[in-house]
């Protein structure tokens, strides 16, 4: 009998303990924020998804009423970034940015490298952004259109160059356009937009998919030349500029898209009110501006599983370009 009242009155503790920590845990989560949020970029300064991140951190600020701010944690093809924000406390205080690469290819191509697995590893809370990308080379290159690209690197296997960060999107997209075009170009890895577009203009790169929001002003100076978008459409900025499509490489290339994720075990309280946040400031003028003049289009989700299931798909799609183009990075 003293062994069955004592573990009664155990069992009872234990309820009393498990339900104050519950609602502890539910008012920390309700006055989230109450400090200071960093937003974790996985890329260095000045590529697209650095560029997103620098648009919506004071709009957040604004419309939540606490500091958000831009981390740069770049390297390993965004692993890095990945791992410190899925290993991070799941308390609304430590968001990615993520983006194509980070939450949908790496998983598929570094599967024994990463430490966490970014499918189950995080939550989506929304989308941010879509980034049409351009087939681009240097000024000087002899091509002016996407015939005349075609011919010239059929005539030269082997001989030219394109540059990307290896196993990111546009090392991908570059490969399956190889095959489809039939030409064969060599890969010079590249550490981010900034290495790509420097080594463009000089001529020591030949082409490189790169996104509309880093280059556009580098196309309308001259300094580089365009070919094919991404882009289902042809972009307000270059209305004469041909889609892969209408070049007759239909389904090559892909926009880059970027979104926030938060560490898996976060209270949905907080990803909810992260979520509506967001969408509430992306519909203000001055944002949706700010992202116009960058070469972006706010890609909004209605509901955070609209998000995940965007983000899920897209694994799907790149798994089997991978596939089809044989790639393995281990």
């Amino acid at each position: 009998m003293k062994t069955s009242f004592f573990l009664d009155v155990c069992k009872y503790i234990c309820i009393l303990w498990a339900s104050f920590f519950i609602q502890a845990s539910f008012a920390q989560s309700s006055s989230w924020p109450d400090r200071p949020v960093k937003i974790i970029v996985p890329f260095a300064v000045g590529g697209a998804t650095d560029i997103a991140a620098r648009i919506i951190a004071p709009a957040l600020s604004e419309q939540l009423g606490q500091q958000f701010f831009v981390e740069i944690k770049a390297g390993a093809a965004g692993n890095i970034a990945l791992e410190h924000v899925a290993q991070s406390a799941p308390d609304g205080y430590t968001i990615l940015i993520g983006n194509v690469s980070t939450n949908s290819i790496n998983e598929i191509l570094y599967a024994s490298k990463l430490k966490v697995k970014p499918s189950t590893s995080f939550k989506t809370v929304a989308l941010v952004a879509s980034i049409p990308n351009i087939l681009v080379s240097g000024p000087n290159f002899p091509p002016n259109n996407m015939k005349e690209l075609v011919a010239y690197a059929k005539a030269r296997p082997g001989e030219l160059n394109f540059s990307s960060p290896l196993g990111g999107y546009s090392h991908l997209d570059m490969l399956d356009f190889n095959r489809r075009a039939g030409i064969s170009m060599v890969n010079v890895p590249s550490k981010g937009a900034g290495s790509s577009q420097t080594g463009l203009i000089s001529g020591d790169i030949h082409f490189s998919i790169v996104n509309a929001a880093s280059t556009t002003t580098l196309i309308k100076a001259g300094k580089l030349k365009a070919f094919a978008t991404t882009s289902a459409n042809r972009l307000f900025s270059f209305p004469d500029l041909p889609t892969f499509t209408e070049s007759g490489f239909g389904g090559v290339g892909s926009d880059q898209w970027n979104g926030l994720f938060v560490p898996a075990k976060t209270p949905p309280i907080i990803i909810n009110k992260l979520h509506t946040a967001l969408n509430q400031a992306t519909q203000k003028l001055q944002i949706k501006e700010a992202f116009t003049g960058a070469g972006m289009s706010i890609l909004a989700s209605l509901s955070q599983e609209e998000a995940q299931n965007f983000v899920n798909n897209e694994m799907q799609r790149w798994a089997r370009i991978i596939k089809e183009n044989q790639v393995n990075l281990e």
